[in-house]
């Protein structure tokens, strides 16, 4: 069986942070050795990406704010909001991860399939960071690849618990990238812009109802507007164990989840590129055993 294609470097989790600090930074490296070990990925369809372009990164972010971060000169409440400290070594993992995301839906629409083992960096805007989201990696790839692969339409579908709020103001400007947001109406952030499409869930919603508006959402959106390309958000902060999230989704919720929205795009022949997305535990074990419930959907769909 050919396995899928998948985006990971190493600089994920090469990230110093304060101790204590909430950003799970070590569970990149340590999906990618799960993923390996356990035979859900094959190494040599592993490829990583280089640093990514800035003018694909002006094309939707203020080029001032770009030009900051990138320098050092960002002021430090911009930073604060955003909630990493500068580094050099945030720098160079951004602009990986960005491409990251960009090169995972390049191979997508090659492939039909393919994973970023990061990504969805959903609460950057146009001229500020927020919520450990430096730049748009979503808009920044559907952006790019409308303008170069001429696709018509490109269909963000998140589906991390918290709203896709920098992805719906960017949007706002982009009539050919649908931004979809499956959230938790409860949970940050407070004040949500309107996405294209909003489905806010209650806190404490079940596996039964998350999937039933999972699938009906996915259904319309992809008979409605036809993408050329699923970018998909594949967060699992939408456990009940999470330590952000407020939703009562299992484990084999998530599962389920995944392999209904892969099934999807599979039957109506959409490539579709996922992205990890957010998931906060200071058990790393357990929130790797979240996140492959992705590699896991993706071998049991597309074989």
């Amino acid at each position: 069986m050919m396995k899928f294609p998948f985006v990971y470097h190493a600089s994920y989790s090469q990230l110093a942070l304060p101790p204590l600090h909430r950003f799970p930074t070590a569970k990149y490296q340590q999906l990618f050795n799960y993923a390996i070990e356990n035979g859900l990925v094959c190494s040599s369809r592993h490829y990583q990406a280089e640093k990514i372009d800035l003018e694909l990164i002006k094309a939707v972010h203020d080029p001032d704010y770009v030009n900051a971060f990138i320098n050092g000169t960002i002021d430090a409440k911009a930073i604060r909001r955003i909630g990493f400290p500068w580094s050099q070594r945030l720098v160079d993992r951004t602009l990986h991860a960005i491409n990251g995301t960009l090169l995972t839906c390049t191979l997508a629409l090659e492939h039909q399939i393919a994973v970023h083992f990061t990504g969805g960096y959903h609460h950057a805007h146009r001229d500020f960071g927020s919520g450990f989201c430096i730049f748009n990696d979503l808009v920044i790839a559907a952006n790019h690849l409308i303008e170069t692969e001429k696709l018509d339409t490109v269909l963000i579908f998140d589906c991390d618990v918290h709203q896709g709020d920098g992805t719906a103001t960017l949007c706002q400007t982009q009539p050919n990238i649908i931004s979809c947001s499956v959230h938790c109406k409860q949970n940050f952030p407070s004040r949500k812009p309107q996405s294209d499409y909003d489905i806010e869930l209650d806190k404490g919603c079940d596996d039964n109802e998350y999937l039933a508006h999972i699938g009906s959402i996915l259904k319309y959106l992809t008979q409605l507007h036809r993408p050329d390309l699923i970018i998909y958000d594949a967060g699992v902060d939408i456990h009940e164990d999470d330590d952000l999230g407020y939703l009562n989704i299992t484990t084999q919720g998530i599962l389920e989840r995944d392999k209904l929205v892969l099934s999807i795009a599979k039957q109506q022949s959409i490539p579709i590129a996922a992205v990890i997305g957010g998931g906060y535990s200071r058990q790393v074990e357990a929130l790797t055993l979240r996140h492959s419930q992705l590699l896991i959907a993706a071998n049991q769909i597309w074989v």
